[in-house]
């Protein structure tokens, strides 16, 4: 049961379990199609997210595209994706089955299909199984991965679609998800925090319907589960003690709530509801930390260098390319001798630092200076933190080499990039100078650092801009979405309303109520919807968890759907704010109407 006045809006998904044994006899491997649908880098080194589906005929193909395209444009809204979706390539593994759907969907007694990734709902068809649990054979899953070339087991997760519109999922060592779901979308994410970050359930049961026990066990070995008391956490500086007291991103405040590990007591959560109890509401910091650390483990921070193997001579140029987040820059700082050194950026020349007879260490280091982290240990890690070293002797002498002055990677320029973007462009590296990039915004030069520039800063006014960046002869051109998108809303007849200019909309309803959401923007692309309740987190506007094409129901004590209840709301008075995210990034201002349920 979900409890408080708006907290029922939706509680979720599948348990992370390993993925049980497929139903047998898979189809026979068809042929696939490798798409690229993000490719941000070299995929040996980028994070590449791999998405195939199971269950779609060549017929199905569309609506395959079609599901993978809504889970996409929802993961983008959801940090840490949002911030670090520059560090991921995503591939569609496009595999024709030779028959639609997959196995005992929805009921044990329904059809079992032969289908390339033989996925079934039940745990695959087990008669104790869990319905919502969809499962493959990853022997065969990894195989069609295989064929996105420079993707590894190290550098890729994979996370596989069914043709189905049966809410269900999984995630052990792969994410699986139901395609076509009206919660799909949020399915996923919510998979992807097994599978990626090593998240744990926070449901108070295991059998919908059924309340899960009290906890027994020892100490969870899971970051976001605790015996401890807050004091305790605090005063043993363990679990999430540096977030306790935080707003949580999911609603709320970051504290101890009791249930999870499918237990309703004696174990507690940092949050009243987050992405790994409730779909639809953010992670909370705890799992966007860990989060922002496995995606961030997927890469090398710096791409690449100065060869550091041989010295080199003061009459050369150092250079690191590290990666670009597409909300915050990288912090590269350097030394000579344990000496900092200001104001390097990516690229120090040597020359100009008129360094004494003899041999001298420098270093760069690369740090992930992002909010999402509080952790030194994490902060620390490979994952966010990464250094260079050379040993620098005056007494040699560079060779010269003639290098032509060009971009070699941007951010990409087929897609307009949002408002409040980093935009990067890397060049070549001539031996002993540094190509400079200029940069202009709408026809003005404007100053940005040595590799990228913060649209941020500029506060641009809404609207399309043109961002130019120039290196040698050569120019990048971007067009900057600044327009922010809107939503406008649509409720059931109420029996008294009161819409005045200048104030905000009221509205009293005698008994249940509909919303409907509708996300618009000045350019195309999808547009995501959010709301949220009385303050509470922004929830993901989905529909109807039945029919995403009807609008969201609020009712006193909310509708109970397959053992959760939604759209609960109290009587009382009750204020509801909305705001859209378009495909730009960009996030429109939130507005807000007051209800009022007697």
């Amino acid at each position: 049961m979900v409890r408080g006045k708006a907290s029922a809006i939706g509680a979720v998904a599948a348990a992370v379990l390993p993925l049980a044994a497929a139903p047998a006899h898979a189809a026979a491997p068809p042929e696939a199609t490798v798409v690229p649908i993000q490719v941000t880098g070299d995929p040996a080194k980028r994070f590449n997210l791999v998405i195939m589906g199971d269950g779609y005929t060549a017929a199905d193909m569309p609506k395959f595209r079609t599901h993978l395209a809504k889970h996409l444009n929802d993961l983008w809204t959801i940090e840490p994706f949002a911030s670090y979706r520059s560090y991921v390539n995503v591939y569609a593994v496009e595999i024709p089955s030779g028959e639609s759907g997959v196995s005992c969907d929805p009921d044990l007694s329904s059809p079992r299909h032969k289908t390339p990734l033989s996925m079934g709902f039940w745990g695959g068809c087990q008669q104790n199984g869990l319905q919502r649990l969809l499962v493959m054979d990853e022997d065969a899953a990894k195989t069609y991965a295989d064929l996105v070339p420079g993707a590894t087991t190290g550098n890729r997760q994979i996370l596989a679609l069914a043709n189905s519109d049966t809410y269900g999922g999984a995630g052990g060592t792969y994410a699986t998800a139901s395609g076509g779901n009206a919660l799909s979308a949020l399915i996923a994410p919510h998979e992807l925090g097994h599978s990626l970050g090593g998240l744990d359930d926070e449901y108070d049961y295991y059998q919908r319907g059924v309340p899960g026990g009290t906890y027994t066990g020892p100490e969870p070995t899971s970051i976001h589960h605790t015996l401890l008391t807050e004091q305790e956490m605090t005063t043993q500086k363990k679990k999430w003690w540096r977030w306790l007291g935080e707003r949580s991103e999911a609603g709320g405040t970051i504290g101890r709530y009791e249930g999870g590990l499918y237990s309703s007591k004696g174990v507690w959560r940092p949050s009243r509801h987050s992405m790994m109890k409730t779909l639809g509401y953010y992670y909370d910091q705890v799992g966007r930390e860990r989060m922002t650390e496995r995606i961030s483990a997927k890469v090398n921070l710096v791409q690449s260098n100065t060869p550091t193997e041989q010295p080199v001579g003061t009459d050369r140029v150092l250079w690191v390319e590290a990666l670009h987040p597409t909300g915050h820059s990288l912090s590269i700082t350097w030394t000579v001798d344990d000496k900092p050194l200001r104001n390097a950026g990516a690229n120090l020349d040597l020359s100009r630092l008129h360094l004494q007879s003899g041999a001298h260490t420098v270093k760069a280091t690369v740090t992930d200076p992002t909010d999402f982290v509080r952790d030194p240990a994490i902060r620390s890690s490979a994952a966010l933190t990464q250094v260079r070293t050379w040993t620098v002797d005056t007494r040699l002498e560079t060779p010269p080499t003639q290098v032509p002055v060009d971009f070699t990677s941007t951010s990409p320029t087929d897609l307009p990039v949002g408002g409040k973007s980093v935009v990067f462009a890397e060049t070549t590296h001539p031996v002993q100078d540094v190509p400079e990039v200029r940069w202009e915004l709408d026809g003005r030069n404007v100053r940005g650092n040595d590799r990228d520039i913060d649209l941020g800063r500029f506060r641009l006014h809404e609207g399309t801009h043109r961002l130019v960046a120039r290196v040698g002869s050569q120019t990048r051109t971007w067009t900057v979405d600044a327009g922010r998108p809107t939503v406008q809303y649509e409720l059931s007849k109420a029996a008294w309303s009161q819409t005045r200019p200048g104030h905000t909309p009221e509205y009293l309803f005698d008994g249940p109520f509909t919303m409907r959401l509708t996300g618009t923007d000045d350019r195309p692309g999808v547009v995501v919807s959010e709301f949220r309740v009385d303050g509470d987190g922004w929830f993901n506007y989905f529909g109807w968890p039945t029919d995403s094409q009807a609008p969201f129901l609020f009712t006193e004590n909310g509708t109970v759907i397959d053992s959760l209840t939604y759209g609960k709301l109290g009587k009382g008075r009750h204020v509801v704010e909305y705001r859209a995210i378009d495909s730009a990034g960009n996030v429109g201002d939130a507005r807000k109407f007051v209800v009022t349920l007697r």
